[in-house]
């Protein structure tokens, strides 16, 4: 069945223009069909389209799940752009699918990278939710300066992954389960030794994600994979 989002559904029993324009003018379906549709606060609503109409899309509901596949835990990823922003793009759609709640860009001491599209990434979110049948939209955060994200941070649980030859615990053996749990990935040059121990220094435990020497989006990707599977035990 096909998914839409409509963050407003409840209020308006209708598609926004965008959805609109996909269901009735790309997709071209038709009165009385169902679909699927996602406000991104946690309800999936199945629905009848009353009026394909491409600019504004009626429907009436006909059933809706609360929480949908509500998780039991909160993760944050907090990660820095790298200089290709297909990587980082395919991060984000991959970190969405997998199951996140809250993506931070991070400017650090060697970012390549210091500009992200808002308004792209948010698409890609939508996308990826959708594609991965997600009922809860994950909140993307302003590029945000590293120095002043470490000093913002309420996490339960908070986590640097390097690649410093320093004391550090595996990610699965420290991250525990149902907790409010934030990881930070560096830039492609890693994080400073000195950003490190600031970090450290306001309560964030290093970490690794084994023994192979990751991508920043594959090390994106490899957080999100070990703390939803320490969460599904």
């Amino acid at each position: 069945m096909t998914i839409f989002l409509s963050e407003n559904i409840l209020e308006t029993s209708t598609l926004p223009p965008e959805e609109s324009f996909h269901c009735a003018k790309v997709l071209r379906m038709r009165q009385n069909e169902e679909i699927q549709v996602i406000d991104g606060k946690g309800n999936l609503f199945t629905a009848k389209i009353t009026v394909p109409d491409a600019k504004c899309t009626q429907i009436d509901i006909i059933s809706v799940e609360k929480e949908f596949e509500k998780r039991g835990y909160y993760l944050h990823l907090a990660v820095a752009p790298t200089k290709n922003i297909d990587r980082f793009e395919w991060f984000v759609e991959k970190a969405v699918e997998i199951g996140v709640d809250c993506i931070t860009p991070l400017v650090c001491r060697y970012s390549e990278r210091k500009t992200v599209n808002i308004s792209r990434l948010e698409k890609i979110i939508v996308s990826a939710a959708k594609q991965s049948l997600k009922a809860y939209l994950p909140k993307l955060n302003p590029i945000t300066n590293f120095n002043d994200f470490i000093t913002q941070t309420t996490e339960n649980q908070r986590f640097i992954a390097h690649c410093y030859n320093t004391p550090k615990t595996p990610l699965f053996s420290i991250c525990q389960p149902k907790q409010s749990t934030l990881v930070m990935i560096g830039a492609e040059g890693d994080f400073s030794e000195e950003e490190v121990k600031a970090a450290e220094s306001v309560g964030f435990q290093s970490v690794s994600l084994g023994n192979a020497r990751l991508r920043t989006e594959t090390a994106g990707v490899a957080a999100v994979h070990t703390v939803g599977l320490i969460n599904s035990l």
